[in-house]
């Protein structure tokens, strides 16, 4: 279906992964079906390799290291077609999308700004590919696994640059409650999220990984959630960090945790400046959808 999907990827200093996730992608019939990369300041020959094997995919490079949602940013405003799906750079399809079917839920659920893929993550694949799951609204969606309506975007804020990493989705998901849009769980295309979250203690961007998701959760709290609300939350985030982590000797996590509150505590002007809450009522109705399904394992 032509000039009505782009396949956006970011990426940065992962040629490996991305050389597989492109050669599924392009290996599928997706005639028509634009694709664009934003290279966020590799230096491991990325660019270079995409414009020489690649010549019909556009290339977006940021000169220096910009972050992911810097990135995604940029994808988003680069795109000219009625629909985006966002792709990490190490996930790949394993149920393609029926572009029709695609276009036909949308034209079905008006409301509908979003549709949040289902994902497995694991680096082997799963041992059936089939689910029982049907479409329903949820909070939130998966970042590197969903498609999004280029209309809906057009009616949001951009995501916030100085989150760095993690947490756009659902600034995103609560700007679109908002403003009366949904977005909804599709479980119709399964993606392969090629990673270990078991191993990802041992990484060394642990204790930053930690942090930026500490952060931008806490961001998300004193921006959009009722006054009374946040107190509560803040101290039940920051027990459990301590019970779950802290506790069991989790000391690296306990250094992010520091950096996260550190982080709050100097962005709270930000914060405060680009808040925009949900009444008492709306974060009731937020609160009764379904939780935003990030991960899928098969039964």
């Amino acid at each position: 279906m032509r000039d009505l999907f782009t396949i956006i990827i970011t990426t940065k200093n992962r040629i490996v992964e991305l050389k597989k996730t492109l050669i599924t992608v392009t290996n599928e019939n997706y005639a028509g079906v634009k694709i664009i990369i934003c290279d966020d300041g590799s230096n491991d020959g990325t660019f270079d390799f995409v414009k020489e094997n690649y010549p019909d995919i556009k290339v977006l490079r940021n000169k220096k290291n910009r972050d992911l949602i810097y990135s995604r940013n940029r994808l988003m405003n680069e795109i000219d077609t009625d629909y985006a799906i966002s792709l990490d750079d190490d996930a790949n399809f394993l149920i393609s999308p029926d572009y029709e079917s695609i276009v036909q839920y949308f034209e079905k659920n008006e409301k509908c700004a979003i549709l949040g893929l289902r994902l497995y993550w694991g680096t082997s694949l799963p041992h059936q590919f089939n689910t029982e799951h049907k479409p329903h609204q949820v909070k939130s969606f998966p970042g590197g696994a969903h498609i999004i309506r280029t209309s809906a975007w057009h009616q949001i804020p951009n995501y916030p640059e100085w989150f760095k990493f993690y947490g756009e989705e659902d600034f995103a998901s609560f700007h679109l409650f908002k403003r009366g849009l949904e977005v909804h769980y599709y479980p119709d295309i399964l993606i392969h999220h090629r990673v270990d979250i078991k191993s990802r203690k041992k990484n060394k961007d642990y204790i930053q990984r930690t942090r930026k998701a500490l952060r931008s959760g806490w961001y998300l709290y004193l921006m959009f959630y009722p006054l009374k609300e946040i107190p509560k939350r803040m101290i039940y985030s920051i027990w459990m960090q301590m019970k779950l982590k802290l506790f069991k000797g989790d000391f690296r996590a306990f250094f992010g945790l520091m950096m996260a509150i550190s982080d709050v505590i100097f962005n709270l002007p930000r914060v405060l400046k680009n808040s925009d809450r949900l009444t008492p009522q709306e974060f009731n109705e937020y609160m009764q959808l379904a939780d935003a399904k990030l991960y899928w394992n098969p039964c």
